[in-house]
């Protein structure tokens, strides 16, 4: 099928990013829409489904729970019993503990404030991959979804693909390849791409599907 209708099938079905859906503006730069979006990449690291992990997500703001410095003033049992709540059973008691880690190192090492983690890194990427590696939880994927959408206003990661998304593509017969995925589309929209790739892929669509189908798009 012609690649311009691959496209535009993708966005039109799937591409809202993981940030947007959760109601953030990452284009904004704004403190509170970076921890949150960093917290969900800690979430969404484990082994869980996305829909979940979004749920769980959710469920912290809900508590108040959405800059560091409410979430360290949070005690270790409301935490896990909001992720139990949430459906994140499996996983809540390390989860727990893991975002009161995280939420008093932004405190400690960054006055509460991602965008200080950025500027240590001098805007360098590797660098500001290898810091946010340094919080307990965020390896390599958690820093993979990060940066996937990060990179829409911490244009230094601009163009950033992961293997996660260099599978999807491959599985709709687009080349993984990072400088070719990002000629597709306008900077700004890259992320929606990705995560459209990623969303495609995990519910199985076909080049022919998104070509031909304007059905809407099933939980992940």
């Amino acid at each position: 099928m012609p690649q311009d209708s691959l496209i535009s099938g993708l966005l039109r079905r799937y591409g809202e990013t993981y940030s947007s859906e959760l109601g953030l503006d990452l284009s904004g730069n704004i403190p509170a829409h970076l921890f949150r979006w960093l917290c969900a990449c800690l979430l969404m690291s484990a082994p869980i489904s996305a829909r979940l992990a979004m749920r769980a997500t959710r469920a912290l703001a809900d508590k108040g729970w959405t800059t560091p410095a409410k979430l360290a003033l949070s005690h270790w049992a409301d935490r896990k019993s909001v992720l139990t709540a949430a459906g994140y059973a499996r996983f809540d008691e390390k989860t727990a503990t893991l975002l009161g880690e995280l939420a008093e190192k932004i405190m400690t090492d960054y006055d509460g404030d991602l965008r200080g983690l950025r500027e240590r890194a001098h805007r360098d990427p590797l660098t500001e991959r290898k810091l946010l590696k340094e919080f307990k939880g965020i390896g390599d994927v958690g820093a993979d979804i990060f940066c996937r959408e990060a990179q829409v206003v911490w244009k230094e990661l601009y163009p950033f693909a992961d293997d996660r998304t260099y599978a999807a593509a491959r599985s709709l017969g687009l080349p993984e390849d990072v400088t070719y995925l990002s000629a597709l589309v306008e900077p700004e929209k890259f992320p929606d791409l990705l995560t459209a790739l990623i969303r495609a892929d995990m519910t199985g669509e076909t080049a022919e599907s998104l070509g031909l189908s304007d059905r809407a798009p099933e939980d992940d």
